[in-house]
């Protein structure tokens, strides 16, 4: 079974989102049973729901199935428990760089770094934007997730 944890800052646009896109390619691609996916942020305000509102709705109009679900903080335990540790952005590569232990950094990656496209190196914070803000991120993730999912473990 391979672990993979998608981080952002609060845990309520990028991450879930990306967490639901590799469910879906997971289950769609039989690897359900060999991938394990969550999220998780590294400033995430603990219980909050997640994904936010506009996250949601542009996850259901292109058809993914979107459950309740809570954002919760990177916790140290993390670092052990998963095999891949993606972040959404440099500055959440930075700030899990710092929280991880040495032994574990090799673990952690930029998300988009195996993305089959040309384009940004990172997924935009769309939290303060607007609902083109969270289409793009959806493109991002589903450019983003069939290389780690594909990727020999």
């Amino acid at each position: 079974m391979r672990n993979i944890l998608m981080v952002c800052t609060a845990n309520i646009c990028r991450s879930p989102m990306a967490q639901i896109v590799a469910t879906h390619l997971a289950e769609r691609s039989g690897l359900s049973r060999d991938v394990r996916v969550d999220s998780a942020g590294t400033h995430a305000s603990k219980g909050a729901p997640q994904p936010d509102g506009r996250a949601r709705a542009a996850l259901e109009k292109r058809g993914y199935a979107v459950g309740k679900g809570k954002s919760r903080r990177i916790e140290p335990k993390d670092f052990d428990r998963f095999d891949l540790i993606l972040a959404m952005d440099r500055s959440n590569l930075k700030n899990l760089l710092a929280l991880c232990p040495l032994e574990y950094q090799p673990k952690l990656r930029l998300f988009l770094e195996t993305a089959k496209q040309t384009g940004p190196e990172e997924v935009p914070d769309p939290y303060y934007g607007n609902a083109e803000g969270f289409e793009r991120v959806l493109d991002l993730c589903e450019a983003g997730v069939g290389g780690w999912l594909l990727e020999p473990a």
